[in-house]
């Protein structure tokens, strides 16, 4: 196998010369293992297959991630393998193991793969790791359109056209940081990305911060106005609490007084409100 990048050669070295195991060997191994939690046994076992991990992890090499880091999850599926393993069936472990690496290795694809976390379905696995063939095949094999391409592989994994355009576009390009800088004309050299995306919003905390002043303001303005006569509370409400204020001229019509007793009312009723407040606060 050729040297991978970012894999230490003497570590790949000590996978490929690792003794095969024959049927009989790999049997007892097992059993030791699973009844009497033989260290030296599952080390032996997980040591002779781990040319199978780095096997595997070769065919993910192409995601941009360190290859080192997927043979080291691949090995947690194979150890993973080796405790599950039933050593009574008709079984070799390679062929059992082979599936719980290959899981283990697409799941820290999945999650380590973009900062944008994808689906964790079956089906969106398939997508995820059969897109670039599918979309290869059949955009060889026949002149289509996109959307007709996008229809055809969702058909083909179980999933929408929509999901997988989504997928396509994700594939297009890496992960863009906002603190990575802008280049351009409108731009000066120290501006970034995330320069841009101002939210003018206030922050969560003056958001709550206002709603809880704001209840107590009203709580102390409804206690406030409660110490107010009749008269008095009306002539505030329509005066100054309505949407519509109406005029002294009307209010005083309406009361039977004059507009200049309307205005000497409204007054004594404010400063009292005002007091009132003040002593609170």
């Amino acid at each position: 196998m050729a040297q991978l990048p970012g894999v230490h050669r003497e570590f790949v070295r000590a996978a490929m010369a690792a003794p095969f195991l024959e049927r009989e060997e790999e049997h007892q191994l097992a059993l030791r293992w699973r009844d009497a939690q033989d260290q030296k046994a599952l080390d032996q076992l997980a040591a002779s297959h781990m040319r199978l991990v780095i096997a595997l992890a070769a065919r993910f090499r192409h995601y941009g991630l360190p290859i080192a880091d997927v043979i080291q999850e691949g090995h947690v599926g194979l150890l993973e393998a080796a405790a599950r393993f039933d050593p009574h069936r008709e079984v070799r472990f390679s062929t059992y193991a082979t599936w719980w690496i290959r899981a283990a290795i697409q799941d820290y694809i999945l999650r380590n793969w973009s900062i944008v976390r994808g689906g964790t379905s079956s089906t969106q696995k398939a997508l995820f790791f059969n897109l670039r063939r599918l979309r290869a095949q059949m955009a060889a094999s026949a002149d289509v359109e996109k959307t007709t391409l996008y229809d055809r592989i969702g058909k083909a994994v179980g999933v929408s056209s929509a999901d997988v355009e989504l997928m396509s576009a994700r594939f297009s390009g890496p992960d863009i940081s906002l603190n990575g800088p802008i280049s351009g004309d409108d731009a000066s050299d120290s501006a970034e990305r995330g320069d841009f995306l101002v939210d003018d919003r206030p922050l969560p905390d003056e958001t709550v911060g206002e709603d809880i002043d704001s209840e107590r303001r009203h709580a102390m303005l409804n206690d406030a106005l409660s110490h107010l006569s009749e008269r008095e509370l009306r002539i505030v409400r329509e005066r100054r609490l309505a949407e519509d204020a109406a005029t002294l001229e009307e209010l005083g019509a309406q009361l039977g007084i004059s507009k200049e007793r309307v205005r000497q009312i409204e007054s004594r009723a404010l400063d009292k409100l005002r007091k009132l407040l003040e002593s609170r606060v």
